[in-house]
């Protein structure tokens, strides 16, 4: 079989490509050119294409293998791997460790240089570096204002209160911007989110709820923040790979976190598009592969991808022009 350029596996861009993939208990392949996932169903071996050239990022979870000839195949498309545990959550690797979460990118020596270059030219600079990371926080205000409003997420049954949810977003919007440093602008981060988990508690009727990290074993909203939440990883892991950036070069969460850019990246998301849907499914009683599965449609509907991308574009070009020669 005539084999493919890398060149023309990468014709649909990233930010234009459909596909997130969680995978558990299979094997995957390359069978007939093609790269597969392979499933056991008594003495039968079902064999599931996956169209690399139009995939962001796959998760191999509990009772997986890949082989060799695959990761070749996935490298050339541009496809991020991650390894986690069942459920999605957490991540393992051995590249690009991000604490828990841990990215296999794909390797090129020849990956634009523009926006690197534009983000380490301002970087080093501490005030900088803050304006970037209030840029961030802004547009995650934005962004979670605009889809929380959505005439497709009030159809979904999560119809929430236009005055309310102003009422917690302009304050925030405000702190941003007098924030001294990264430490006030994490606080206040924090404490948006804690607001923003009674407004969609309150909105769905979800009763008693307390946020617990690796909510695994606990009530099912948290399960399915965890899992929705690396879904969002792997699609800020995508954008900084996309951009060449190197997960180090945080703005925010780079004291606590090694690779925190894409805890950053991933935060222009989270909230806007994970936070709901993991109420609406634990309110109907979704199991997690329903979740996922609204999850990655809501990700995709809504251009996510391009929004992080987008977004980290802007934020590089912008606070790059005001390095002072």
């Amino acid at each position: 079989m005539e084999q493919l350029p890398s060149s023309d596996l990468k014709t649909i861009l990233h930010s234009k490509r459909a596909n997130i993939y969680y995978l558990q208990h299979c094997r995957v392949l390359v069978n007939g050119g093609r790269v597969e996932y392979v499933t056991d169903a008594g003495k039968q071996s079902l064999y599931w294409n996956i169209p690399i050239a139009n995939t962001t990022t796959v998760l191999l979870g509990t009772g997986t293998s890949v082989t060799q000839a695959a990761m070749r195949e996935l490298a050339k498309a541009g496809v991020l791997v991650g390894f986690c545990g069942g459920g999605g959550t957490p991540l393992f690797s051995a590249n690009e460790i991000d604490v828990d979460v841990a990215w296999f990118s794909p390797q090129s020596e020849y990956r634009p240089t523009e926006y690197l270059q534009a983000w380490v030219k301002f970087w080093f600079d501490d005030e900088l570096r803050l304006l970037a990371a209030k840029q961030l926080q802004q547009l995650r205000l934005q962004r979670l204002s605009g889809q929380w409003q959505q005439r497709a997420l009030h159809e979904a049954g999560f119809k929430v209160d236009a005055g309310r949810l102003e009422s917690l977003l302009q304050p925030s919007s405000r702190n941003i911007e007098l924030a001294q440093d990264t430490t006030a602008l994490l606080t206040e981060e924090a404490r948006l989110s804690k607001a923003l988990f009674k407004l969609a508690v309150d909105t769905v009727g979800y009763g008693e709820f307390s946020r617990a990290k690796r909510g695994t074993g606990t009530d099912p909203a948290n399960r399915f923040l965890d899992h929705g939440n690396y879904l969002a990883y792997g699609l800020g892991a995508t954008a900084c790979w996309v951009l060449g950036l190197p997960h180090g070069l945080a703005v925010l969460h780079g004291k606590t976190r090694r690779g925190g850019l894409v805890f950053d990246a991933a935060d222009l998301i989270k909230d806007a598009s994970i936070l709901p849907q993991a109420f609406l499914s634990a309110m109907r009683g979704d199991d997690e592969q329903s979740f996922r599965r609204h999850c990655i449609e809501s990700l995709t509907r809504s251009d996510s991808l391009d929004f992080i991308i987008d977004s980290l574009k802007a934020i590089a070009l912008s606070t790059a022009a005001q390095v002072k020669v």
